[in-house]
């Protein structure tokens, strides 16, 4: 789960619709990454300091582009954002200074929004112009995979509604051993399609923040619930929470139907939900009360692995080394994390120790390298 506390001021500028929707991705900026140029794709540096973040140059023709992110000396800026009409289609976030990283997107001719937040000027303008042959039809292979996503992501909130309910109505009938019980399932299909829900601007912190992330004031959603669950054994106050919950899920029920995906956004997104496992699950900070992170980590693995499967065929025309690379280290993943199941689900999470952390670690970063170089070879 990646958002701060804020977005409303980039509105103003978001006035232009997009005629394409294209790439959300992030990654978790421990160290400097590069998941490779584009074929043919035009660059946009986007070099951030506190002051703000222009990017250079500030008109591109539509196609295939490369943003090349670096966090010059920036103390107060982490992120920068491609936005359009409200939605992140694609970011670089936890830069600190010094490091870099790119992702790739293909963009339609229109106004589009830098944002780095916290900036001093915290939104730039970027403007795609039309070029000729720029929008050309994507091939039947990835066509298909485009379908194959969507359908998945549908499927996926469609489940989410559901398993949310029986949730929440365990926790509005103050059934705390219940609720428990179904607090991870509950939480399964949300975090197999997180990116997309972080693209719909305020939701993602509204189901998924946790502690910290929010004002306490604010602060609702999965892990709101966690907390009374776990740590105050008291759900007496939780009914707003649980109804706003349930709520919100179903919102995004709605949202995913209507989004239009690219297969660099689809790529990109299989990268940000290895981010998620390496900055929250193999931390423990994700379900810091539960202590079920494993079935967030499976979950995440599991998004991850559907995005890569829709793109094989069309990764395979172009790059089959890195396909079955990407074949190995996925199953590589899956075996380390195979050792700790339990039953339906997972061990206690705080039961793992620093020696079976590393090793999910290793697996995990020895995916993630050649996982973001899917987005440039198919974009």
């Amino acid at each position: 789960m990646s958002h701060p506390l804020r977005r409303s001021a980039l509105m103003a500028m978001l006035a232009v619709p997009a005629v394409l929707i294209a790439g959300c991705s992030s990654s978790d900026g421990n160290n400097s990454s590069t998941g490779g140029t584009a074929s043919g794709a035009s660059t946009v540096t986007i070099a951030f300091t506190d002051d703000g973040c222009a990017p250079e140059p500030a008109s591109v023709p539509a196609g295939a582009l490369t943003f090349k992110v670096e966090n010059k000396d920036a103390s107060r800026v982490t992120e920068a954002e491609v936005m359009q009409n409200g939605r992140i289609l694609g970011e670089k976030e936890n830069l600190t200074p010094g490091l870099t990283g790119e992702f790739s997107l293909r963009l339609e001719a229109g106004e589009y929004v830098i944002a780095c937040p916290n900036a001093a000027t915290d939104q730039h303008k970027l403007t795609v112009t039309a070029s000729g042959g720029s929008a050309a039809a994507a091939d039947t292979t990835l066509a298909t995979a485009v379908a194959s996503y969507q359908s998945y992501v549908v499927n996926q909130a469609d489940a989410l509604v559901p398993a949310t309910k029986a949730f929440t109505d365990a926790v509005k009938a103050g059934d705390i051993e219940k609720a428990k019980t179904l607090f991870a399932p509950a939480r399964a299909p949300y975090e197999r399609i997180e990116p997309i829900a972080e693209s719909f601007g305020d939701l993602d912190p509204d189901i998924d923040a946790r502690e910290g992330d929010v004002e306490a004031a604010t602060w609702t959603g999965f892990h709101r619930i966690e907390k009374a669950l776990w740590v105050d054994r008291n759900v007496s106050k939780m009914g707003p929470v649980a109804d706003k919950l349930l709520a919100d899920v179903t919102k995004l029920q709605g949202l995913v139907k209507t989004v239009k995906l690219q297969p660099a956004q689809i790529a990109n997104g299989a990268v940000e939900l290895l981010g998620e496992v390496a900055k929250s699950k193999i931390t423990g900070e994700e379900d810091r009360y539960s202590h079920t992170d494993l079935w967030d980590f499976e979950a995440n693995v599991a998004g991850a692995r559907e995005a890569f499967q829709v793109l094989e065929p069309a990764l395979k025309q172009k790059d089959p080394q890195l396909a079955t690379t990407l074949n190995t280290r996925f199953a590589d993943v899956l075996k380390a994390l195979a050792k700790y199941q339990d039953g339906a689900g997972y061990v206690d999470y705080s039961t793992v120790d620093a020696a079976g952390r590393r090793e999910l670690t290793t697996v995990v970063d020895a995916l993630a390298e050649p996982l973001s170089k899917v987005a440039p070879a198919i974009v």
